[in-house]
C-alpha cells in the first residue's frame, strides 16, 4: 500500500481541470474533476466525476460517486447538446452564458463526511459535517450535519448522535487542529466518543 505524502496520491488515468487539492489527499483511478477543490486528507475511489463542487477536511468518498451531477436545458425545445455545444456540431459559438450558469450551482460537501459508493449528488446541494450518504443514493436536497441519508430521493434515515453531541463535535472542529495535534491525539480519535469529548469538549485548539 502506497504511503499518501503530503503532496498527495493522484492515480491513474484522472483528469483534472481548475482544481485544487489541499494536502495528504488521494484522487482514485479514471476520475474526472472539474472546477472543484479538495479539503486536506480528503480522498476518492475509482471512477469519481465532480463538477463544480467544493469538497472540505477529511471526506470519504467511495468509488463511482458523482458530484454536481449536470443537467440538461429541461426548459427548451431539445435537451440536447447541440443548442449549447453547438461548436461541436459546427452551427455556431458555444452558449456561453449556459456554461456560466452550470458552473455558478457550487455543491458543498462538509467536513469528516462519508459518500457511499455510487451515490449522486445534485448541484446546489450542502452535505453537512459529519454526514453520511447510503450508497446509491441521489440527493436532491441539502443534508443536516450528522445525518444519514439513503434513497433515490435521498432521505432522512437517523442521526450519528444526539444533539448534544452534535452541537459539542461542531464546536470542536477537530478537522481544523494541525496536523502535529492530529498525530499526538491520534490514539483519542481510536477511543470511544463519551472520552473523546470529556476529554477535548472543551478544547477548541
Amino acid at each position: 500500500m502506497k504511503r499518501i505524502a503530503s503532496e498527495g496520491l493522484i492515480h491513474e488515468n484522472v483528469r483534472m481541470e481548475n482544481v485544487a487539492l489541499g494536502d495528504y489527499v488521494e484522487i482514485g483511478r479514471d476520475s474526472y474533476l472539474s472546477n472543484t477543490s479538495l479539503g486536506d486528507f480528503s480522498y476518492c475511489g475509482e471512477r469519481c466525476v465532480f463538477q463544480n463542487t467544493i469538497i472540505l477536511k477529511f471526506s470519504n468518498i467511495a468509488q463511482g460517486v458523482r458530484i454536481g451531477a449536470t443537467d440538461h436545458p429541461m426548459k427548451r425545445a431539445t435537451l440536447h447538446h447541440f443548442t449549447y455545444r453547438s461548436a461541436l456540431y459546427g452551427m455556431g459559438d458555444d452558449d456561453a452564458a449556459f456554461f456560466e450558469e452550470r458552473a455558478s450551482r457550487i455543491t458543498t460537501i462538509g467536513h469528516d463526511t462519508w459518500l457511499g459508493h455510487n451515490c449522486i449528488i445534485k448541484p446546489d446541494i450542502r452535505i453537512g459535517h459529519g454526514a453520511i450518504v447510503g450508497s446509491g443514493a441521489v440527493v436532491t436536497k441539502d443534508v443536516p450535519d450528522y445525518a444519514i441519508v439513503v434513497g433515490n430521493p435521498a432521505r432522512l434515515l437517523r442521526y450519528r448522535f444526539d444533539a448534544v453531541i452534535r452541537e459539542k463535535l461542531l464546536k470542536l472542529s477537530w478537522w481544523d487542529w494541525p496536523y502535529e495535534v492530529l498525530k499526538e491525539r491520534l490514539n483519542d480519535f481510536r477511543e470511544n466518543m463519551e472520552d473523546f469529548l470529556e476529554k477535548y469538549g472543551g478544547h477548541y485548539a
